[in-house]
């Protein structure tokens, strides 16, 4: 069929953007060359189709097949990726999108509803940290007075990236659906190409300020060092631990060192927690352990511990109705993810949403091992234009 054509051409053109020749890995964080650069090529597959493209004042793109208007359908997902990630988390959405709309109209589809075809920004947060930054802010659950003060690793301020306003992109949409590579192994374990998503576990990032003493790594004698990087250790030691305890999820991936010299005691740390949880509860205790093992350590080591809360999501269950209907339709598994996605930000905000998982037959994400099998790409493809069909046609 010529979506599956459309498919594997479309995959083609977007392999090399942004890919490290050393790792294998993408680096698209927003608004740097190779993301700008898949923007254009987004704007280029609509135009081709025929598409309207409406763009927001925070670069949230959609791509309309029919005027926008009241009962609007919308599907797609994100281009940027984390530092060094995978080829599929994000632009699989996207590309499907597009090729399900291509499908669609092999078969001859009217829609009675518009049809969009979505790429918000900055959902990963690999830039200015904060996760589903582009859908937080259409949907006005980010405010843009907060979020033009954050800063990337550079310094550089969001505000003066983007100009940044009020969005009215989503305005008259009812109906999100998102398509993305799991990022795990359920559909492996139940030997199914496609799945439905149920829900999104409660998730935060949390900024760990240790303070210690600089000192000189010679001659100051252990008895004698308030050394922050101990503490960290133990941070990071605390919520292996605690996560495992508990059986949820806490890492700490990102760390930086002041003054960062190999022969001097440090004076800072500053690293980041990811924790995830089965629930709100569970999420709460779980941070709290880990803070608490921390600020114990801390007394001990002579420093001083500050948690923030960066950003916090809570738990998230899609429409029922629609999960149900969707699983039904497609005969897929329904199963929950541990992690963050648009969908989850537009169901928060009244738009009633639903997830389709293509399986990924390693289960590794967020690396340049993720993957997935083009036969699952295109069963992912046929679903997603099965449901759009059912919900617009």
């Amino acid at each position: 069929m010529a979506a599956a054509v459309d498919f594997e051409r479309m995959w083609h053109d977007l392999e090399p953007v942004g890919r490290s020749a050393s790792s294998g890995g993408y680096f698209r964080q927003p608004w740097l060359a190779a993301e700008l650069e898949l923007r254009d090529w987004f704007r280029e597959a609509a135009t081709a189709r025929g598409l309207e493209v409406e763009e927001d004042p925070f670069g949230n793109l959609v791509a309309w097949w029919g005027p926008r208007a009241d009962g609007a359908v919308l599907t797609g997902s994100h281009l940027d990726s984390v530092l060094d990630g995978g080829a599929f988390d994000g632009p699989l959405g996207v590309v499907s999108a597009f090729a399900a709309l291509d499908l669609m109209r092999e078969r001859g589809v009217a829609p009675t509803r518009p049809l969009g075809v979505a790429a918000f920004v900055e959902e990963e947060g690999s830039r200015f940290g904060r996760a589903c930054l582009g859908s937080r802010l259409a949907t006005g659950a980010a405010a843009w007075e907060h979020a033009r003060e954050l800063t990337d690793r550079d310094g550089v301020r969001l505000g003066d990236v983007i100009e940044g306003g009020t969005s009215t992109l989503l305005t008259g949409v009812d109906t999100y659906v998102e398509l993305h590579v799991e990022q795990g192994r359920g559909l492996v374990d139940c030997d199914a190409a496609v799945g439905v998503g149920s829900g999104i576990w409660p998730h935060g990032r949390f900024r760990y300020d240790v303070t210690g003493r600089a000192d000189h790594a010679g001659t100051t004698r252990m008895e004698d060092r308030a050394d922050p990087m101990l503490t960290y250790a133990t941070a990071a030691l605390a919520a292996n631990k605690q996560a495992r305890l508990a059986g949820q999820r806490a890492t700490f991936g990102r760390v930086e060192v002041r003054p960062n010299g190999t022969n001097a005691v440090p004076s800072a740390v500053t690293a980041w927690l990811d924790a995830r949880a089965e629930s709100d509860r569970a999420l709460a205790d779980l941070v709290a352990a880990i803070e608490r093992q921390t600020c114990d350590r801390a007394g001990r080591d002579g420093t001083a511990v500050t948690v923030t809360a960066e950003s916090v999501s809570g738990e998230v269950t899609f429409d029922v109705p629609l999960r149900d209907e969707l699983a039904g339709t497609l005969g897929a598994p329904v199963l929950p993810t541990q992690a963050g996605h648009d969908a989850g930000v537009l169901q928060e905000a009244g738009i009633r949403s639903a997830m389709l998982f293509v399986r990924n037959p390693t289960g590794v994400s967020h690396s340049p091992a993720e993957t997935a099998g083009v036969a699952d790409c295109l069963a992912g493809v046929a679903a997603l234009a099965d449901v759009l069909t059912g919900l617009v046609g």
